[in-house]
């Protein structure tokens, strides 16, 4: 089985704001896009349009419909739709790297990253049963377990400018709801964001202790009691002007005489 290291240089990896993501799928079409068309391995895709469709993906995106709990003499607030993106957390007690029995699966020293050596892989899965988040799928093709990688490819590459010298979700995400750094430095965005914004581990019950943080939804505005209904039109429905001038006016007056 594989070790996993006592501790790491560097902790990189993931915040995501739940209150800023809008489910567009972005970061899950660059990913796919990166580590298929780019310096990763491939990632199959069969019979995309038929009957039996397979796929391999990093990151996908679910969608929850969440009831807010009700307060206290207020009216129950109006559900809300959460957008949830999930990839592997890069956990510092990663349980999909002790049950390797090849080693293929292993957290690197320097920077905290878990990745899966596929030239040792024998696609037994049983790190995917282990991962507790479901972050691991099996290639159809290839017969190997594949997983995010924090573009690691892409964050080391000095070939590429340095604005691209991040994982290709964080890159895409038109929203800004996803960020990149370093957890072990205190100053780092990321850390100040979970600071600032109590960012939480998925399942911290299950003690794997993700690296990976989400922020999680902000309170909607609601309207004040006696505010009565509101028509989110209205500002659109009066007249702009009483009397149309200009060419629209020399219009209005033509027709009128048809």
């Amino acid at each position: 089985m594989t070790t996993l290291p006592t501790s790491t240089t560097k902790k990189l990896g993931l915040v995501i704001d739940l209150d800023t993501c809008v489910g567009c799928h972005a970061c899950v079409i660059s990913c796919k896009g990166w580590n298929t068309e780019n310096y990763g391995a491939p990632l199959s895709d069969t019979d995309a349009y038929g009957g039996d469709p397979s796929g391999t993906f990093l990151n996908r995106v679910h969608s929850f419909e969440v009831q807010p709990p009700v307060l206290k003499d207020q009216p129950a607030p109006e559900a809300q739709l959460i957008h949830f993106p999930k990839s592997c957390l890069h956990c510092e007690d990663a349980p999909c790297v002790t049950v390797c029995p090849t080693g293929a699966s292993y957290k690197r020293v320097e920077d905290g990253i878990v990745l899966v050596n596929e030239s040792d892989c024998i696609g037994c899965g049983l790190c995917a049963w282990a991962c507790p988040y479901g972050a691991r799928e099996m290639d159809a093709v290839e017969k190997v377990m594949k997983k995010c990688t924090l573009c690691v490819d892409r964050i080391y590459n000095e070939n590429l400018p340095e604005e691209d010298r991040e994982p290709a979700c964080v890159r895409t995400c038109p929203a800004g709801a996803r960020h990149f750094g370093d957890f072990a430095d205190p100053d780092s965005n990321v850390s100040k964001l979970t600071a600032e914004r109590g960012g939480m581990d998925l399942m911290p019950e299950q003690g794997t202790k993700p690296v990976n943080k989400y922020l999680p939804p902000r309170p909607k505005d609601t309207l004040s009691e006696g505010a009565g209904d509101i028509d989110i039109l209205a500002p659109y429905l009066e007249p702009v002007a009483q009397e149309a001038k200009g060419f629209l006016g020399w219009l209005d007056k033509t027709l009128e005489k048809l």
